[in-house]
């Protein structure tokens, strides 16, 4: 028996041994990948900044990496990373999509803006309008969106970040001219009566508008505007910059639960810390988004005209205010669009 018990001990010994090398060379196989869940609109944006961090990271350590990318409406990636879709990093376009990754089971760490540089948003874009060559409907401004006889195309505010901002873009403008809620509320529900189908994403809304055909101006981020007159040919479209547009900050976090049990934290961190330096802000720049390098942002300046913005956090509240406010189930949103 005693021969049999040692028998037993020494060929689980061997057992456990055998399956702790596996784990560690699973962990080690984790190290050479990454999975940046994004937003919709970034998908071209990423598809060169991951070879241009492929090559570096491949220069600094001699080891060669892959990154993966997954794109939908913001809202909605982050809703499938806090379901188990396994993100080592997030490249949001708005905070609350973070924050959620937050309160689910601890994903992200709550100091995540602190890890990086500007409240770990490495570029910033506004919302325009896009018009149909030649703006036949004349829109200068936001009043003209919320005109009768209008089609505007927006995201799906519940579901994407981009949509979102449209909202609050809309809202801030309405309140900053009228200095009132109550008229603020009246100005956003006379827009997104003008809404014909909500998307559930920036890139769905810039489909309906640019090849389906439908509405009279899509609402979106200024580095989509560029990219549709880049992609289908300058003169088709125009861009409308309103007297009043929303600053847009995208953020980014590493996904700590997801890297800590992967092993990929080291590579998590250096690929977030690589999209603030100069070779990343120049390829961000290039895809017409804002970059945070001032001298890269001067080499560009050209693309970027000068606007009058406002943040959300400095006109509207905390974006957990905001959130409560106005996109909680039977908040302010709902209320507008349930007779739309």
């Amino acid at each position: 028996m005693r021969v049999l018990a040692r028998m037993w001990s020494g060929a689980a010994g061997g057992l456990l041994g055998a399956c702790c090398l596996l784990v560690m060379s699973g962990a080690g196989l984790a190290q050479s990948t990454l999975l940046n869940v994004s937003y919709d609109v970034t998908r071209e944006l990423y598809k060169d900044i991951n070879p241009a961090f492929v090559a570096d990271w491949k220069a600094r350590h001699g080891e060669a990496v892959t990154v993966n990318q997954s794109h939908g409406g913001s809202s909605k990636q982050a809703l499938a990373v806090a379901s188990g879709l396994e993100a080592d990093v997030v490249t949001m376009n708005q905070p609350p999509d973070i924050d959620i990754l937050v309160e689910k089971d601890g994903l992200v760490a709550t100091d995540w803006r602190a890890r990086f540089p500007h409240d770990a948003t490495p570029y910033t874009t506004i919302t325009v309008f896009m018009v149909r060559r030649g703006n036949p409907k004349a829109i200068k401004d936001w009043d003209d969106l919320a005109k009768p006889g209008f089609q505007v195309i927006v995201p799906n505010p519940k579901t994407s970040g981009n949509g979102r901002y449209t909202y609050l873009a809309a809202w801030g403008y309405a309140l900053g001219k009228t200095r009132s809620e109550t008229e603020a509320r009246a100005f956003v529900t006379r827009l997104f009566a003008n809404v014909p189908v909500l998307e559930g994403g920036g890139r769905g809304a810039t489909t309906t508008f640019t090849q389906r055909d439908v509405g009279d101006a899509l609402v979106t981020f200024e580095n989509e505007a560029i990219a549709i007159a880049a992609e289908l040919g300058a003169g088709k479209f125009d861009v409308v910059y309103p007297s009043l547009s929303i600053e847009v900050a995208p953020p980014v976090a590493i996904v700590d639960r997801v890297v800590d049990q992967r092993g990929s934290r080291k590579l998590a961190t250096a690929y977030l810390a690589f999209l603030f330096s100069p070779q990343a802000q120049e390829i961000i720049a290039s895809h017409a988004f804002r970059p945070r390098d001032e001298n890269v942002l001067q080499k560009f300046a050209g693309r970027f005209p000068a606007i009058k913005t406002f943040s959300v956090e400095a006109t509207l509240g905390s974006w957990a205010e905001v959130e409560a406010k106005h996109f909680a189930e039977g908040a302010i949103y709902d209320q507008i669009v349930v007779n739309r």
